[in-house]
């Protein structure tokens, strides 16, 4: 589903002593079966602003277009229901909103809240539950019994036995360590490919943001700062800093061999295989040379 944001606004205790701004002329185009990731600062209203893809928070101004669904500051979206089944969100730490008796109950909650058939829910907890890579034995055991990764597992099963067009997630690798990180973000970009989904990451990691997005939305102080791809964003290590982030671990020691040797390596290198790639081919050049 293609979203656009126009001159999006919201406003926090508003007409009240307290009123804050949270987002202000947020304008966004998300392709159809993009991945995009939204980057920034703390309270820079990247959580905000996915609040509002799904419902949770309306506009005080300005519009979003979600596929057929329409959110205005003036009108109320009378399909607002089908529009959260279309919007799977995945939060921080979903695994704190488990509280079913059994893994296939929790994720069959969602579909049947939204008046699927118990037979066709569980259907889909089996389907789930194999796309996120647990065995079917853990449909009948308690989600409180599971690990912490296993059960983070368990609630995304749950968002997607809704059956998504958009998948929104809010850092969603919060509390894991590299390779649960690592496992989980994978995950999400081979059902992203497999499923054809559009993709909105939002995420404190520049690393994830490098690797996995297509384009990347730099917010900062309630409004977009910068947008543009990978590539385009991270080149400019100088631009990026000035919004209180860094760039990628990748990219700095790439800038930091190229200052200590002395020559360019003809572009940035976003991820380590690229990185792996670039020095590889140097050594090959300098071996060709003393031939």
């Amino acid at each position: 589903m293609q979203i656009n944001i126009q001159n999006l606004e919201h406003r926090y205790q508003a007409k009240t002593p307290f009123e804050r701004v949270a987002l202000y002329d947020v304008d966004m185009e998300i392709a159809d079966g993009s991945y995009s990731a939204v980057i920034g600062h703390t309270g820079s209203g990247k959580s905000t602003l996915l609040q509002h893809l799904n419902g949770l928070l309306r506009p005080f101004k300005g519009t979003i277009q979600i596929g057929n669904f329409t959110l205005k500051a003036s009108e109320k979206e009378k399909n607002i229901k089908a529009l959260r089944k279309k919007v799977g969100v995945v939060f921080q730490f979903p695994e704190h909103q488990l509280f079913e008796e059994t893994v296939e109950r929790d994720i069959c909650f969602g579909p049947i809240n939204f008046g699927v058939s118990e037979e066709e829910a569980k259907k889909r907890a089996r389907a789930a539950l194999k796309l996120v890579g647990l065995p079917e034995k853990y449909l009948e055991s308690s989600p409180f019994d599971l690990s912490g990764g296993q059960m983070r597992r368990v609630a995304i099963a749950g968002v997607l036995a809704m059956e998504p067009e958009v998948l929104v997630l809010d850092e969603p690798t919060a509390g894991l360590d590299p390779r649960g990180r690592k496992e989980i973000m994978d995950l999400f970009y081979s059902l992203h490919k497999e499923k054809n989904l559009t993709t909105i990451l939002v995420t404190h990691s520049m690393e994830d943001a490098a690797m996995y997005a297509d384009s990347i939305y730099v917010m900062h102080n309630g409004t977009v700062g910068m947008k543009g791809t990978p590539r385009e964003i991270f080149s400019n290590p100088e631009e990026i800093q000035r919004f209180g982030l860094d760039v990628p671990e990748t990219v700095l020691f790439m800038k930091k061999l190229e200052d200590r040797l002395g020559r360019n390596f003809g572009g940035i290198c976003l991820t380590i295989d690229e990185a792996a790639e670039a020095i590889a081919s140097m050594v090959q050049e300098g071996e060709g040379q003393h031939e």
